[in-house]
């Protein structure tokens, strides 16, 4: 067990903000029975166990009185395949992005769109991440994990995750309870021109203008992925050179009648009807309403809105945790002051 723990561990590696913060203990978890010794180190000996996937979703405002399990089980299995479809099972611990690359090399569609978002595949379900009119609930089977407070391996099905947007039970109910270990996705074979989602956003004007010599009816879903990363790669900063976790913020959902009396006063406001009595408003619209689009928190600090994006907040090199927090926590006054509307963070607070 002890060869498995390092002490008075730097985090700084482990999140891509890139904040500076230490855990008293900090383990790789390799393998379910390694996972399943860590979960059996009790408090008193540390306050808490924080589990850890890519760190991508993460703020970090100071040092952990905590053993800090980081997710590391690795491994692809095709569980059976049909003549159109076929069941992957992956392991938490894999990046993300790997996973979508390697499903497109061999023709296996249905997150193409969700290229390039950063983190763990552990961490997916429990945001339910999403992008460009794909979101990963449309393609989990089965979700596995451990109980903290037992180890016992248990699975859910697809409808038990409580899929929403951003969101799962694992936000919730079993938000201290469950340790994802894998998930199983059902993926198209060979998928055809039908199964592409083009019309999110600007992806099909990125494809015409990636690929100008290639007629829509010949786009694949390798088009689609270089298409979204490329969209991705000019609107967001990378972590590896500017700290940040993505997007900071939900797209808040609003009251039809509330998005009617906005519109009245700003006839320029974007919406997406959900429903009929609903309608998402996109957050970066309103932070750079407010006028914080490239501010930084103030004169001297490394903690800033992205100037390319206004829903990604940044660590410009020495940037404190807690100026993370108070930075998020200015722009949502600002924008529930203008607007009326509640901004809920997408990141995790440590």
């Amino acid at each position: 067990m002890h060869n498995l723990i390092r002490w008075n561990y730097s985090l700084q590696p482990h999140n891509t903000f890139g904040l500076h913060a230490f855990a008293r203990a900090f383990a790789y978890a390799r393998s379910i029975d390694e996972l399943q010794m860590l979960l059996s180190v009790q408090a008193p000996k540390f306050a808490t166990t924080k589990i850890l996937g890519g760190g991508s979703n993460i703020v970090l405002t100071g040092d952990l009185d905590a053993l800090v399990i980081k997710i590391a089980l690795q491994g692809i299995t095709v569980l059976e395949e049909s003549a159109t479809t076929l069941d992957i099972e992956i392991a938490a611990g894999e990046e993300w992005d790997t996973i979508v690359r390697y499903a497109v090399q061999r023709n296996w569609g249905g997150i193409e769109n969700l290229s390039c978002i950063p983190g763990t595949v552990g961490a997916a379900p429990v945001q339910n991440i999403g992008a460009y009119g794909v979101e990963l609930c449309e393609y989990v089977r089965t979700v596995k994990c451990i109980a903290r407070s037992t180890g016992e391996i248990f699975e859910l099905s697809n409808a038990e995750c409580l899929f929403g947007y951003r969101d799962s039970i694992f936000k919730h109910a079993l938000r201290e309870e469950a340790i994802i270990t894998s998930l199983v996705l059902r993926l198209r074979k060979n998928p055809q021109l039908g199964d592409l989602r083009l019309h999110y956003g600007t992806v099909e004007q990125e494809l015409h203008s990636l690929f100008p010599h290639v007629s829509r009816n010949s786009y694949t879903i390798r088009h689609v992925r270089e298409a979204v990363s490329s969209i991705r790669r000019s609107k967001l900063p990378d972590p590896t050179t500017v700290g940040n976790a993505g997007s900071f913020f939900k797209n808040p959902d609003i009251p039809l009648e509330h998005y009617r009396l906005l519109q009245a006063r700003y006839p320029e406001i974007p919406g997406f009807i959900l429903s009929g009595t609903r309608v998402k408003v996109p957050a970066a619209w309103m932070i750079e309403q407010c006028g914080w689009k490239g501010k930084r928190l103030h004169a001297h600090s490394d903690a800033a809105v992205h100037d390319r994006q206004s829903l990604v907040l940044v660590n410009y090199g020495r940037a404190h945790g807690k100026e993370i927090v108070e930075l998020s926590q200015q722009i949502q006054q600002s924008v529930r002051e203008r607007f009326g509307i509640d901004l809920v963070p997408e990141v995790n607070i440590w």
